[in-house]
């Protein structure tokens, strides 16, 4: 695993996913405010210390690259197609965990109370980051086979 080459990928990513969730609304969908969801999350997890949104994103980001390092550790190779697609595949999942896990904790329902555009908006956006995850950190490695450092 090259962590590096993954955190990097993580941060692009999570990047390129969170500004395609702040143009969402132009195309309908509503918006995603992930910065203040885990900012209000937080803000109950630290006993009612007052958080704001910019530590949020700050969480968000660093959890973007902690999951594009499980990528890289654990899901490189192991998923069917090349680098783009396992990426895409592993985004799904990241969004299915998501919708199980985080959002009922942030008062968002298990599978965004059935909101079908939130769904989509989310999908898309975890989507793109499984795929530029995929891309940056396996661009130059055949498909199947695990990069090295």
């Amino acid at each position: 695993m090259n962590a590096r080459r993954a955190a990097i990928a993580g941060l692009v990513a999570t990047g390129a996913a969170t500004a395609l969730w702040l143009v969402e609304p132009v195309l309908g969908l509503p918006r995603l405010a992930v910065g203040s969801m885990l900012s209000s999350f937080l803000a109950v997890a630290t006993a009612y210390l007052p958080i704001w949104p910019v530590v949020g994103w700050l969480v968000h980001l660093l959890v973007g690259i902690a999951l594009a390092l499980v990528y890289a550790k654990w899901v490189v190779g192991r998923l069917p197609g090349g680098p783009i697609m396992q990426g895409i595949f592993y985004g799904c999942g990241v969004f299915l965990f998501a919708q199980v896990t985080f959002m009922p904790l942030v008062g968002a329902g298990v599978f965004s109370r059935g909101d079908v555009p939130l769904l989509a908006g989310s999908l898309i956006g975890h989507g793109v980051f499984g795929g530029l995850i995929g891309l940056l950190y396996g661009v130059d490695h055949p498909a199947g086979l695990p990069p090295t450092a």
